[in-house]
């Protein structure tokens, strides 16, 4: 009875927050604690688990509410097959016996099955969703894990630890995805924890972006990647003639997954 009684009102919280969220567009932790009277790390975890249901993002001390363009490109059927032609795409840069970085995220996760037929490779991550998938490869390359500290949010391993593992080895590439494409900058995020990226750059004689079109041209709040970082983007041919023009004159090789 207990615990049917928390479920209903971890429940009706969670319901509670969202409801503020609707009508605020931000909270933070602080507000929902006297609010809700209860402790910071029950917030937290309503936080985590609304996060990893799609409906807000976090961000210091609070959260947002999850904008309407990425809540319906999570709902886009053809988001999958844009996906798939990019990661096939980013494959024909590989060779065999290279050394490369994939970064955790859906785009990039898209790349593993791409990699079959290559022979002799070395990929290092820092998601455990990308090595068990590289577990399953019948080639069986040889795994490298960045370690560190567990980032609930983006499901990665991030930190001190993963950098000073990353700085002793060197790599042929770095395969990396974005929330958002600023045409001015460089590659933008929703998530504060910005400096593995760079590190993962920094180790890479190549930075290949794998993103969709449709981000392109959307500024999250932090800068990623800038310009002088990347070597390659790869999107769709939804990107228009425009964007890819001014991409083109910071350097950077465009290549139009088909």
């Amino acid at each position: 009875m207990k615990r049917n009684f928390q479920q209903r009102n971890t429940q009706q919280r969670r319901h509670g927050i969202m409801q503020l969220l609707q009508q605020k567009g931000e909270v933070s932790v602080e507000q929902l604690v006297q609010l809700f009277e209860t402790s910071e790390v029950t917030i937290r975890k309503d936080l985590t688990a609304l996060e990893s249901n799609g409906f807000l993002l976090r961000r210091y001390g609070g959260a947002i509410l999850m904008p309407q363009d990425l809540m319906d490109e999570s709902q886009d059927e053809n988001l999958s097959k844009q996906k798939l032609s990019i990661a096939k795409a980013a494959a024909e840069r590989i060779r065999d016996h290279h050394r490369i970085i994939i970064d955790s995220g859906s785009t990039t996760a898209a790349l593993i099955k791409q990699l079959n037929s290559k022979q002799g490779l070395v990929v290092m991550t820092n998601s455990l969703s990308v090595a068990s998938e590289l577990r399953s490869l019948e080639n069986e390359p040889t795994l490298l894990m960045t370690g560190g500290t567990w980032d609930t949010r983006s499901e990665s391993f991030q930190g001190k630890v993963a950098e000073q593992v990353l700085r002793s080895y060197d790599f042929d590439q770095l395969f990396i995805g974005a929330d958002g494409i600023d045409l001015a900058r460089g590659t933008t995020t929703f998530n504060e924890l910005v400096e593995l990226s760079r590190v993962m750059a920094e180790v890479s004689r190549e930075v290949i972006v794998m993103v969709e079109s449709q981000k392109i041209g959307r500024k999250m709040p932090n800068l990623e990647l800038n310009w002088q970082q990347i070597d390659v983007l790869v999107t769709d041919d939804l990107l228009s003639e425009k964007d890819k023009a001014v991409i083109e004159r910071h350097n950077i090789e465009v290549i139009i997954a088909k």
